[in-house]
């Protein structure tokens, strides 16, 4: 059903709400992502919405997502676009196939641009625009009574800054002039400018309905992170409230949910509010908290006695309410959805996968997470800061030498530069501790990219170390990232196979997709974990063969956009192309988190290979 059908006919006293979700990396997230949609289902959203990457990056996994949340789960499903970079025919493609699963809903945007470039530049030229896109769909026979489109809007301004706020809003009236039918906006955290901003856009003319994107905080970096990427405004009662807690995951994350809750009820006081769009992350617990806080929980449709008979639905899209038959899947995934509703959820998170479905991967995972987690890759979703050919040249100049490039990773260990092609920040705290090690394999030629040292049972509150609740005790195993030539990746082998004694293990990968190691197939190494009172262990960073795998592709298609910087057949891109065929990206993790020298005398001890 089309979502603009769906508000006008809403007859709920409290605020509607859409959920949005984007596609796991992995084949078991993308399992694991499913069942959490049918626990949040039952929730009763109006409608969910699911991501999708630029120039199409994510087109089969988007489109199977959001085909199997609309036929199988039955709930209405909206289909973000993008123009950006998309080959020609994929807009047509895509529309076709969202057509042909029962999509009834468009989220026609330009997108971000391709990770690495300067400008935006369209490759289809019919799209340049958001607006074009939603042109294109409102002048389709074929398209236009299909979708209900909705559009982009940023109460913040765009994070590209290409105009003012004032040129900004005659882009979104140009949008819904063009046919859009709704506006989502881009998060944001200050209410009062949001409101200021909606005020505007009505005195503009634009009376479609606008729904605000609310994401309720994980951690205090990745808040820092997203509202950097999104050039969000963080008023100064929020980055108080933050600061002396920022170090507390748990404390950042009740917060994080109070405050949501206090800004839904703020915009939907202002009466011209009603319904809201909440970013998951593809994550479960804070979400629902927020609506419970809200009392908006419960309030199931009626129910009503069916027919269950595997008939097919003859149009992909049909209210299961308008209907007295339904498909053995669908019979089975109400019987869940029911026996959430009327059972007890499980208490705060850390009880166990198995235990807990909704919270087991409640902290956030980044690259080295847990990739049977929906939210594996979080960070590959939001990205990092883009950096453009203007600041890379200005940052790493035009290395033409492997010294050069050595150079490079050492003036950024020294704190001369903020940044490297796969770090996009200073070195953090911890790293600085082991930085004369770090040195040394720079130094060799093995160009570290991620690396941390072991830890003892330090304090969950400690300032550098500490994540989690408080009261607790994290522990860290050593490992460290960099990539190495296939000679020493043999030597390597060898002095693990001889002098190991099952303390070390490895993983290394090449650009050609050659992958060695001398863990067990199904062998997981947790490197990170804590313990707190009234819970299990909790394992937050886990190195496996899956996720060093999905990193092991980032990384070198890292090394193919920093080609890409320098002309064709330039000695600058030449360099970085052979580094990037001949090079392998090793790591290394050392068992013995006791020992926090364990690691770096293996690597550099007696015999050693650095």
């Amino acid at each position: 059903m089309k979502l603009t059908e769906k508000i006008a006919a809403y007859q709920l006293k409290r605020p509607f709400y859409t959920f949005e979700f984007f596609p796991p990396k992995t084949d078991e997230g993308f399992e694991n992502l499913l069942s959490r949609v049918v626990r949040l289902a039952s929730l009763s959203p109006l409608a969910v919405s699911v991501t999708w990457g630029a120039g199409g990056s994510t087109k089969d996994r988007s489109l199977e997502l959001a085909g199997l949340i609309q036929n199988e789960e039955k709930i209405d499903t909206i289909l973000h676009l993008t123009c950006t970079n998309m080959e020609g025919g994929m807009v047509d493609d895509a529309l076709i196939a969202a057509k042909e699963r029962g999509i009834q809903n468009i989220l026609a945007l330009r997108g971000d641009p391709p990770r690495g470039e300067e400008y935006w530049i369209p490759t289809d030229p019919r799209f340049t625009h958001g607006v074009d896109l939603v042109s294109y769909i409102r002048s389709s026979a074929e398209f236009s009574s299909s979708f209900s489109v909705g559009v982009a809007a940023y109460p913040d301004g765009h994070a590209d800054h290409d105009t003012d706020e004032d040129g900004e809003l005659d882009y979104l009236k140009a949008k819904v002039d063009a046919g859009a039918d709704f506006i989502m906006t881009q998060l944001f955290y200050d209410c009062d400018n949001f409101l200021r901003w909606l005020k505007k856009v009505r005195d503009r003319g634009i009376t479609v309905p606008v729904i605000p994107s609310i994401m309720p905080l994980q951690t205090y970096a990745s808040f820092l992170r997203l509202t950097k990427l999104c050039g969000s405004r963080v008023p100064d009662a929020v980055a108080s409230a933050l600061e002396p807690i920022r170090h507390d995951d748990a404390q950042v994350k009740e917060y994080g949910i109070a405050l949501a809750i206090d800004m839904v009820q703020r915009l939907t006081a202002s009466g011209d509010v009603a319904g809201l769009h909440f970013c998951t992350l593809n994550l479960e617990k804070s979400v629902r908290r927020v609506i419970e806080g809200l009392g908006w929980a419960g309030g199931s449709p009626q129910i009503r006695n069916k027919l269950i008979a595997d008939v097919p639905d003859s149009t992909g899209s049909a209210d299961p309410e308008s209907t007295m038959i339904i498909t053995p899947t669908s019979a089975s995934n109400s019987a869940t959805k029911g026996l959430i509703d009327s059972t007890s959820l499980p208490p705060d998170a850390g009880r166990g996968e198995k235990n807990n479905a909704s919270s087991w991967d409640e902290y956030p995972n980044g690259r080295f997470g847990d990739f049977k987690s929906p939210a594996f890759g979080e960070q590959d979703q939001w990205g990092g800061p883009v950096i453009t050919r203007g600041e890379a040249l200005a940052k790493w100049g035009d290395p033409k030498t492997v010294e050069d490039l050595t150079e490079i990773f050492l003036r950024h260990l020294r704190g001369e530069i903020d940044s490297t092609p796969f770090s996009h920040g200073p070195l953090s705290p911890e790293s600085i501790l082991i930085l004369k090690e770090l040195e040394k394999l720079n130094k060799r030629g093995w160009w570290t990219v991620g690396s941390q040292p072991a830890v003892d049972g330090i304090r969950s509150t400690d300032e550098v170390f500490g994540w989690g609740p408080p009261s607790g005790y994290v522990y860290q195993k050593a490992f460290v990232e960099f990539f190495a030539t296939g000679e020493d990746v043999e030597k390597i082998e060898k002095k693990i196979a001889e002098n190991g004694d099952g303390w070390v293990d490895y993983f290394a990968g090449n650009f050609e997709g050659e992958c060695r190691s001398n863990v067990p197939d199904g062998g997981r190494n947790a490197v990170t974990w804590g313990v707190f009172p009234g819970q299990e262990v909790l394992q937050t960073t886990i190195i496996e063969r899956e996720s060093f795998l999905s990193w092991k592709e980032e990384a070198f298609s890292i090394l193919s956009e920093w080609a890409s910087f320098y002309a064709p057949g330039s000695e600058q891109r030449k360099l970085l192309k052979d580094i990037r065929d001949q090079r392998w990206l090793v790591s290394i993790v050392h068992h013995d988190y006791k020992d926090a020298s364990a690691l770096w005398t293996f690597l550099g001890g007696q015999n050693g290979l650095v």
